[in-house]
């Protein structure tokens, strides 16, 4: 009978130890996710540079708007988006990206 009672506490543990190591697994993603939708609406913010970025325009400085915007902007965001962006042609079976100044 001790050894059908062990046998039920370890199961018990057990599941109970799986379903614990869910829910963090669980928090975890939704952690990921609200920080993917959080840097996008970063991005999303420095629309307001687009004058002082795209080629042709005649912004020579930026706002003070897009300037905030740019402050706004989570470093690791701002710099996995550059990450991403390099890699991108390679992805695409392009020649990769060479600027010059």
């Amino acid at each position: 009978m001790a050894g059908i009672k062990s046998q039920v506490s370890l199961r018990s543990n057990a599941a109970l130890l799986v379903l614990i190591i869910a829910v963090a697994m669980c928090a975890a993603l939704q952690a990921q996710i609200a920080s993917a939708q959080g840097c996008t609406a970063e991005l999303n913010n420095l629309n307001v540079c687009a004058p002082f970025v795209v080629p042709g325009l005649s912004e020579n400085e930026p706002t003070a708007e897009c300037c905030a915007a740019l402050q706004s902007v989570e470093h690791d965001c701002l710099c996995n988006t550059v990450r991403i962006a390099a890699r991108l042609p390679a992805h695409c079976n392009l020649p990769p990206l060479t600027c010059g100044n």
